[in-house]
C-alpha cells in the first residue's frame, strides 16, 4: 500500500518577519544555529581571551570584596544577535561562571525570575 503524504501549509507565525517572532521569543534568533553561527567561532574565542587577560577577575565578585577569577565575558545589554552590540567592548563584563550563570538566568526567566525586556 502507498503512504499518503500530508502537505503542511505555512502558518501565520512562519510568516511573521525576524523582528515580530523576537518579539514573541526574544532568543528565537539563536534557534537552529551553532554557536559559531552567532558569532562564537575563533574570532571571539581570541576576543574572550584577551579580554580576560586584560580583565582576570569577576566585576561581580569584585563588587562584593571578593577576589574570583574570570573565566566568562558578559555581554551586559544581551546582544539577541545584534553583531554590532556582540563586539561592542564597553558591553562586555568579566565574569565568572556562577556570576554570570546567574545572572543569565534571571534575564531568560530561571530561578523563578520573569522574563526581562
Amino acid at each position: 500500500m502507498a503512504k499518503s503524504r500530508v502537505t503542511m501549509q505555512p502558518t501565520r507565525a512562519r510568516e511573521m518577519s525576524t523582528q515580530s517572532v523576537q518579539m514573541l521569543n526574544p532568543d528565537a534568533w539563536r534557534e537552529g544555529l551553532t554557536t559559531a553561527q552567532r558569532g562564537y567561532g575563533g574570532k571571539w574565542q581570541r576576543a574572550r581571551l584577551g579580554f580576560l587577560f586584560k580583565n582576570p577577575i569577576c566585576e561581580t565578585c569584585k563588587a562584593k570584596g571578593v577576589v574570583t577569577e574570570a573565566t566568562v565575558v558578559d555581554h551586559v545589554i544581551p546582544h539577541r544577535g545584534d553583531q554590532k552590540l556582540f563586539w561592542d567592548t564597553s558591553n562586555w563584563s568579566a565574569k565568572c561562571k556562577p556570576c554570570h550563570s546567574e545572572k543569565t538566568a534571571l534575564e531568560e526567566g530561571g530561578i523563578g525570575a520573569a522574563r526581562k525586556g
